[in-house]
């Protein structure tokens, strides 16, 4: 809104500086301040308020015992990260581009689905949403989003249903998903849909000890404003996209700012929920920022490097499968202490600073690992 407001202004004299409004990586500065400033200086007022509207977190049984000091924290603080990402991105990012507006719809109707879940959560003795109404939710939104990107001319029609996959040349090696143009869009449809409610839900299990969610989510978020910015932005004629080798898609570009809101809305509600945590983000926070990581994957056609980028997600969703299902067939066995596997460090005697720092450790390693990739397609 800003930007529309005031980019026209930069012909006055006096406000020829508005004219770094141009240039994407400016309102992507912006945006991430925005959002920095809306969570750092909202953050104690916020929390003071769930404080008094008795938001408190419910503390599993049979977790750790270190967890009980957890019990009555403020949770649902991800309303706040929320509306500090979709405020800094409306901001300063075109809002002609169908991109941004898709991929909000995701952000804010995931969160919405996770702020009815933790609302019944607390007033329903720990019963949210069940689980095959909320999973319906999550492919019904994302499949919205997803038709009206692939129906739209947001694609180049040679581009629309390519995949591209980490190491290889996206324009010399060509892998088209689907053998007709229905069966691609379908296939594409589907693909998109596990992506983006897989990636929510990986997240959700990640949102265990403090800041251990939040921090792999800001290293992922950082890393899509690399990718986004790379594979939609056009600098002085070079294409930048068809140096690194990944898809060009006109307009994703815009898709950089929503990643530094995304970026600053995170670290500022680090601050809050670092160790010992003031505030926990909830099922609001985690399932509306796993669903803008998806989307963002889907949206820049980088849905196979997310295997790489959210290595941390995709660990702690998978040893929790692994353990259901080894469970459910050996009667009753585990393979491990407690899942998530966050929780068979911590029942190994880690301390919860220490899982959650080598999670980071290992996030960021991971975010290394896949901008690597661009470099030897």
């Amino acid at each position: 809104m800003l930007y529309h407001f005031l980019y026209p202004l930069h012909h006055m004299p006096a406000l020829s500086w508005l004219n770094l409004l141009r240039y994407l990586s400016s309102r992507t500065l912006l945006g991430m301040l925005t959002a920095l400033g809306i969570s750092l200086l909202a953050g104690p007022w916020f929390i003071r308020r769930l404080q008094r509207l008795q938001v408190g977190e419910r503390v599993r049984d049979d977790g750790p015992a270190s967890h009980a000091q957890k019990a009555g924290t403020p949770t649902m603080g991800g309303t706040l990260v929320l509306f500090a990402i979709v405020l800094g991105t409306l901001l300063w990012s075109d809002l002609a581009n169908r991109f941004v507006w898709v991929t909000l719809l995701v952000t804010v109707g995931y969160g919405g689905i996770g702020f009815i879940d933790d609302y019944l959560k607390l007033t329903r003795s720990k019963k949210g949403l069940p689980g095959r109404i909320k999973l319906a939710a999550q492919f019904a939104i994302a499949a919205l989003a997803l038709a009206y990107l692939f129906l739209s001319p947001a694609y180049a029609p040679e581009i629309r249903f390519r995949v591209a996959l980490p190491l290889v040349d996206f324009y010399r090696h060509p892998i088209v998903l689907g053998w007709s143009e229905l069966s691609s869009l379908v296939l594409y449809l589907l693909l998109g849909m596990l992506v983006v409610a897989g990636t929510s839900n990986a997240v959700n299990l990640t949102d265990g000890l403090d800041g251990l969610a939040i921090g792999p989510v800001i290293i992922a978020s950082g890393t899509f404003l690399v990718l986004a910015y790379g594979g939609g932005a056009v600098i002085k004629g070079f294409n930048m996209a068809e140096y690194l080798k990944i898809p060009y898609i006109a307009g994703s570009g815009e898709l950089a700012i929503l990643c530094g809101s995304m970026v600053g809305a995170g670290v500022g509600f680090l601050w809050y929920n670092a160790h010992p945590a003031q505030v926990f983000m909830g099922d609001v926070g985690s399932l509306a920022l796993g669903g803008a990581l998806g989307m963002l994957a889907v949206a820049t056609k980088n849905e196979f490097t997310l295997l790489i980028l959210g290595g941390v997600f995709v660990m702690e969703a998978v040893s929790v499968i692994m353990q259901v299902a080894y469970f459910k067939y050996t009667g009753g066995k585990r393979i491990f202490l407690m899942t998530p596997i966050h929780h068979h460090f911590e029942k190994k005697g880690w301390a919860e600073t220490k899982v959650t720092v080598r999670f980071w450790i290992i996030a960021f390693g991971l975010a290394l690992i896949a901008l690597a990739t661009l470099k030897v397609r």
